[in-house]
């Protein structure tokens, strides 16, 4: 086998094998490793004894389960009202139950920021608070009312914000969550809710449904997300297909 056909030789690892004399994979099996590691580093080693037959990366048949999660988007406009940033906050919660929901995961906190720009002329801000839930969930509404709670409790009017967003770590299964045990949760009820707005933006496209705390018309809204370097969506938007006059 040619050195070109071994995955994890380049151009600059071909050319330094082929200083030592390396044709062939065969070549290349037979390096002193240390003497491999010491010009290609420790991936140089790593070659050699998989070509050995020495597995060095074990495969991952079961991905990783996620341990976090965040939903953070900077303004299209500057934000200066409690109105307006609840609107973001609750569309940034509302993505996050989907990304939950996605992955069969929940969480009991989220932590709600926002900050002005350093770029900005004016007072500049930034804060931060987390909000606690009596148990874990997924559930869109829940995750948007603690979202709007944590944003009441850290606005302060005067500022100009530029950022905000939702994060959450130690995220857990649902189903294998411990209940409050006051006051838990209608999983059934939520869970039948969730997956019939979930189905809607499947079949309709994402952001068909969605609370209404996200506000109605979102493209008038400052605090939509900035798109300034994004490509033309040719197959999706006709306004976006270039016309040839």
């Amino acid at each position: 086998m040619d050195l070109g056909d071994v995955w994890g030789i380049g151009r600059a690892s071909h050319v330094k094998l082929a200083a030592f004399g390396c044709r062939t994979a065969a070549d290349v099996a037979a390096l002193d490793p240390k003497l491999a590691r010491k010009s290609l580093t420790v991936v140089g080693e790593r070659i050699i004894h998989e070509l050995r037959g020495t597995p060095c990366i074990d495969l991952e048949t079961i991905a990783p389960t996620r341990k976090g999660c965040a939903v953070t988007r900077s303004f299209a406009g500057r934000v200066e009202s409690l109105e307006m940033m609840h609107e973001a906050i609750a569309a940034h919660a509302t993505r996050l139950g989907e990304k939950l929901g996605h992955h069969g995961l929940a969480t009991d906190h989220v932590t709600v920021f926002f900050h002005t720009s350093p770029h900005d002329r004016g007072p500049s801000r930034s804060v931060s608070t987390t909000v606690d839930f009596p148990e874990a969930s997924n559930d869109t509404l829940v995750l948007v009312r603690a979202a709007k709670w944590g944003a009441r409790r850290i606005w302060k009017s005067g500022y100009r914000y530029a950022k905000a967003g939702l994060m959450t770590v130690d995220l857990v299964p649902l189903e294998a969550s411990q209940r409050a045990l006051i006051g838990a949760l209608d999983w059934e009820k939520s869970g039948r809710l969730m997956e019939a707005l979930d189905a809607c933006n499947r079949k309709l496209g994402r952001g068909v449904v969605f609370p209404a705390a996200a506000g109605i018309a979102r493209q008038k809204k400052a605090w939509v997300t900035k798109f300034e370097m994004r490509s033309p969506r040719y197959t999706t938007r006709l306004d976006e297909v270039p016309v040839v006059g």
